[in-house]
């Protein structure tokens, strides 16, 4: 196949060409750390459809209805993501697709930007569907094109699982060619689509013959290479840590073999095992691959010893040290250097922070002084996912749990439930298009005594300012379609927001009933593209007291302490958004400089 020279690229644009490469003519999906790239890669190019949808399951949805119709489609998610598209993505198992199929699920083990690092792999195995894992950008191009070409050809989903340093890892790829896009016609096939009870049996039993066809497709995908008793088995990026180790270790005697199929394993795995003793698998999180390879050495009646994650261990990501010291207690090495022993160093500590201009940072200041106002104390702060999520941190301590998209209102019906006290559900603008409504719905039909914060920044923030369903649909006017009686907006830079929060709690305590009061201020960042500041904020020295409010309670990152305790602003981390201004009780903080045309207009749009 003619391939072009070698492009510098991340893996997640890999995966978008290897999508064009496949004649990917629908693509849908929700941002999510580390999947994100992908979607945003596609949305370039105008001969295909591409979208962010309202959440997982409706992306799924999306690109599902449209392999019905003989589409080659694709879907992007996270990990986490799975779970939200999972009702329907069991579904599509059984019924197939006439096009082809294929959901790109980035996990991120170790947990860099996520609440878990469940292992995707197990929904391939609940499912019937199959798990490609690439190792490298390289093989992540040419691996989405197998998974197309596996979809289209048995007629089913296939799952194509990265991880955050494949996703976000740069490297030279050879492209293969793009495809023309391939649309679907309008086909009606109830008997295979409405899984209802008499169609859903049938379908089970086509679902189980294209399991057997797909466990003979896949059997291509397990490389092996190299001689010896002992064989060690990499899966997807953990055989790119193998193959290096084993490298660097001059290892001859070892029997290297690749596994980019984990669900179901090629059991042509067993063939390259014939003359091995022992084998050592190393793959990230759950022994997913370990599991099967020890079920098939036994139905084989073979005998040879297998280890894994007893070396190994279950969290966080493979890496070479990792590899290094498996494989060395493996084969009886002198492991020698710990290589993943770090050198004693005092590094500062830098926990994470709001950007400077962040209206989040306004939203929580405000809100407590507002629950003061109110008459609401010892409040349970019900969180959820976004970048918001930073209010868990001191100097606010406004998010007491934190558990999934969407989940504040849940957990906060439970609260309430469970001791009768009043709690604040804090949710962003994009979480709540994604799975808020339901549950306000919820809120509004059992009636719950719950202040909803709903912080519209008018953008995805978190995942890299994708655009929010609030651009479009007013926060405020969806809270009335279902039913909120009281809805309220306030501007968080306003010190008058928390006057706004009061009148709203006051309300909540009288009715027992949901209030929404929804903070509208658009993202910094969002702005700084739009709008270049002319004016920064300054400190009168003069007026400051040294009262600690603006940097210890306030904490913009830009407002620094003096010796004398008195505040000082950093002007090359200020943007000039004011926010500090009405913080200040002493009236030490102005803006100098002129308004840049446009200014206000950004931060409300």
């Amino acid at each position: 196949m003619q391939v072009s020279l070698g492009r510098l690229m991340i893996g997640n644009e890999a995966i978008a060409y290897g999508a064009l490469a496949s004649g990917v003519s629908v693509a849908a999906g929700y941002p999510g750390t580390p999947s994100t790239e992908i979607i945003e890669t596609l949305l370039r190019f105008k001969d295909i459809y591409a979208e962010w949808s309202s959440n997982e399951k409706v992306a799924f949805e999306t690109a599902f209805g449209a392999s019905m119709m003989g589409a080659r489609a694709l879907v992007t998610m996270k990990h986490v993501g799975m779970n939200v598209a999972s009702d329907s993505i069991m579904s599509s198992s059984y019924s197939g697709v006439n096009g082809a199929l294929v959901i790109v699920s980035a996990s991120d083990p170790g947990m860099w930007s996520s609440q878990s690092e469940q292992d995707t792999r197990h929904y391939g195995l609940m499912g019937m569907i199959p798990v490609i894992e690439p190792h490298d950008p390289q093989s992540a191009h040419d691996l989405t094109v197998e998974a197309f070409s596996l979809s289209q050809k048995v007629g089913h989903p296939v799952i194509l699982l990265t991880n955050t340093r494949i996703s976000h890892v740069r490297a030279q790829v050879n492209l293969i060619p793009f495809q023309k896009p391939v649309y679907g016609s309008l086909t009606k096939n109830p008997f295979k689509f409405s899984l209802v009870p008499e169609v859903s049996r049938k379908d089970r039993e086509e679902q189980l013959r294209r399991w057997e066809r797909i466990k003979g497709e896949v059997n291509r995908m397990v490389e092996s290479k190299g001689e010896g008793k002992v064989a060690i088995v990499g899966v997807g990026i953990s055989f790119a840590y193998a193959k290096e180790v084993v490298e660097s270790l001059g290892l001859d005697n070892v029997k290297l073999i690749k596994v980019s199929c984990s669900v179901p394993l090629p059991e042509r795995i067993k063939d390259m095992l014939n003359d091995v003793e022992q084998v050592l698998v190393l793959e990230e999180l759950d022994p997913i691959v370990e599991t099967q390879l020890k079920s098939l050495i036994v139905d084989e009646g073979m005998s040879l010893k297998v280890k894994g994650k007893s070396l190994t261990g279950y969290t966080g990501e493979m890496t070479y040290e990792r590899a290094y010291e498996a494989i060395s207690k493996f084969l009886g090495l002198e492991p020698g250097l710990r290589l993943n022993e770090s050198p004693d160093l005092n590094v500062p500590s830098r926990p994470p922070a709001m950007c400077p201009g962040c209206p989040h940072r306004s939203s929580f200041f405000f809100l407590k002084k507002g629950l003061t106002l109110g008459g609401l104390n010892n409040v349970f702060f019900s969180g959820d996912i976004g970048c918001y999520s930073l209010g868990v941190l001191p100097p606010f301590n406004e998010q007491d749990s934190l558990i999934s998209m969407g989940s504040s209102l849940g957990i906060a019906n439970g609260v309430y439930r469970s001791t009768k006290s009043i709690p604040v559900a804090i949710i962003g603008d994009s979480t709540f298009f994604h799975t808020g409504l339901p549950a306000l719905a919820n809120a509004v039909y059992n009636k719950l005594p719950v202040l909803v914060l709903v912080l519209d920044n008018r953008s995805t923030a978190m995942t890299g300012q994708q655009p929010s369903p609030s651009t479009s649909i007013e926060i405020e006017s969806a809270a009335k379609g279902l039913g909120v009686k009281y809805v309220d907006v306030g501007d968080p830079f306003d010190p008058s927001f928390s006057k706004v929060v009061a009148r709203a709690v006051e309300w909540v305590k009288k009715n027992l009933s949901p209030a929404v009061v929804v903070a509208k201020r658009a993202c910094a960042l969002e702005v700084l593209d739009k709008v270049k500041p002319t004016q920064v904020a300054v400190v009168d020295s003069e007026r400051c007291t040294g009262c600690t409010i603006c940097y210890d309670h306030f904490t913009c990152p830009a407002i620094l302490k003096l010796e004398n305790k008195k505040a000082v602003i950093n002007q090359n981390e200020c943007i000039g958004c004011g926010a500090c201004v009405p913080v200040c009780p002493y009236k030490a903080i102005r803006l100098e400089g002129e308004k840049p045309e446009g200014w206000d207009e950004a931060w409300r749009n």
